[in-house]
């Protein structure tokens, strides 16, 4: 946990026609290993290869194939659990989750239902500052990836490709602790950032390496806090589940459109059915998909040709002793040690290449303003023309030499900016560009007082009208900052200005 007090997000209420109703959330989020080889066979896991070409005789289940544990990717799930602050059970069994399927060629997919390799952890989700949400881990288990069916290549045909068939998912069950789709948004963004520093999940959605199955009810107000007390789910309404969602946007938008539908149902005088549904973005809806299975429809056994998995806790704390420092603790340090602010914090740790940029930025400068550049000029710049920060033309070093720069008043913030835009475009070290370029400011109070000496000479009126509003000080200072290029210290312009007029 952080050093830092939050408080807890209230839930969302959503008004009905006759009264108020809570949502409860439940999140099954599968995320694919970040493996060169599948779970059980050694065939590659390269995004965007030819179709079928990435499958091995046990993923297209010919027969007398048998599968081979990949530890590899067992090292990755418990990875996760630990990075989650999970119990990690040092022995784990494999099932067969029989179901016919065109994408599935064994009619089953080896999964882990009553034994899973990861127990229960947490995730502490981030609302704004000062406001965040703890959800409870329930589980985490591998299981194989299905193919993909494409219906869309032929009018009268289907096509299959098989190429994730095999691949090494985790499935990681959450508790229903998530009380609104915003909430709902940040967890899956916060689990993304987590699998992302930990190298077990490279996090993209667009490629389905991150999906998730998103479980909503909703609840008269004051039922949740009674099902948190008994662990009664009859406390809470009947669930429905949202398939295959993998976009931040449409997980908050099917929410609050299933959560409405299910409230119309119930004040109506209606019964909630448990399904699964898909939502559909373009008409906004969500609609039925099939009758919700219960453990028993897929007639779940202990996988005969696979023998329960049985790890050492020596090798798990190895594992914990590589671990790499998460966005908790690294946003926590960042707070502490730079004098951060927790937004500031936030922003730096949202991807680990960005903190480890400012982090090299800001040794032995001011962390500070450090940050400002970094988040403002830097990372807006790079927004701008579509780069990540591993693409940036400006170094650590060069950022570095910026703020060492204005903290020596060698440059001032307007200079800086301009330097920043050479440095930028141009490349270089900002010392040597500064002197090349005659940029330094002019810290010579001398020279400032002759130029503010000149302005008031020659501006009478002005001054009369500065003395009775001193707002219009600022006239004179933007006019010495004009006479001088912009290369005045402004702090010294502002007092020298302030002496002049009496102010």
């Amino acid at each position: 946990m952080l050093d830092l007090t939050y408080e807890t997000p209230k839930p969302k209420v959503i008004a009905g026609a006759k009264q108020d109703w809570e949502l409860v959330i439940g999140m099954e989020v599968h995320a694919q290993v970040a493996s060169n080889a599948k779970l059980f066979s050694g065939a590659s896991t390269r995004f965007g290869a030819e179709p079928n070409s990435n499958v091995a005789f046990v993923d297209a289940a010919m027969p007398g194939m048998l599968p081979v544990i990949n530890e590899f990717c067992v090292e990755q799930a418990v990875r996760t659990g630990l990075g989650l602050k999970a119990q990690i059970n040092l022995k784990s069994a494999f099932d067969r989750k029989n179901y016919f399927y065109p994408d599935l060629p064994q009619g089953y997919q080896i999964s882990q239902l009553y034994e899973p390799l990861v127990g229960e952890g947490e995730i502490l989700v981030d609302m704004e500052p000062g406001i965040a949400r703890l959800v409870r881990i329930e589980r985490i288990h591998m299981e194989q990836d299905a193919g993909k069916s494409i219906h869309d290549m032929d009018p009268a045909m289907s096509f299959v490709d098989l190429n994730r068939t095999g691949v090494c998912l985790m499935e990681i069950v959450s508790r229903p602790d998530i009380r609104g789709p915003e909430e709902a948004a940040a967890y899956v963004g916060k689990l993304r950032q987590i699998l992302r520093y930990l190298g077990t999940c490279d996090g993209n959605m667009q490629n389905g390496n991150l999906r998730a199955d998103v479980n909503v009810s909703v609840c008269q107000p004051g039922a949740y806090e009674k099902y948190r007390e008994t662990g009664d789910f009859s406390h809470l309404g009947t669930r429905c589940e949202i398939k295959n969602m993998n976009s931040m946007r449409f997980i908050q938008m099917a929410i609050d459109v299933e959560a409405r539908r299910q409230i119309a149902i119930v004040e109506s005088g209606g019964k909630v059915d448990q399904e699964t549904r898909l939502y559909d973005p373009d008409k906004n809806e969500t609609r039925s998909m099939r009758s919700k299975e219960e453990a028993h429809d897929y007639r779940y056994f202990p996988d005969p040709d696979l023998l329960p998995l049985e790890i050492e806790q020596g090798w798990i704390d190895d594992i914990a002793a590589s671990l790499p420092e998460l966005p908790d603790e690294k946003k926590a340090r960042f707070v502490k040690d730079f004098g951060l602010s927790e937004y500031d914090a936030n922003v730096l740790t949202a991807e680990h290449e960005n903190a480890a940029f400012f982090e090299e930025a800001a040794a032995g400068r001011d962390g500070k303003l450090t940050a400002n550049w970094v988040i403002n000029e830097l990372f807006g710049r790079l927004k701008k023309d579509d780069h990540a920060i591993t693409e940036s033309p400006v170094s650590p070093a060069q950022l570095g030499g910026i703020v060492d720069l204005i903290a020596s008043d060698a440059i001032s913030g307007k200079i800086a900016k301009d330097l920043f835009e050479i440095v930028y475009t141009e490349g270089g070290d900002p010392e040597k560009i500064v002197e090349e370029r005659g940029m330094k400011q002019v810290t010579d109070t001398g020279a400032i007082e002759a130029a503010v000496d000149q302005i008031i000479a020659d501006n009478p009126a002005q001054v009369e009208k500065a003395k009775q509003n001193p707002k219009l000080a600022g006239w004179f200072v933007g006019q010495v900052m004009k006479a001088t290029g912009g290369k005045a210290n402004p702090k010294a312009v502002n007092e020298i200005v302030a002496q002049k007029l009496g102010l």
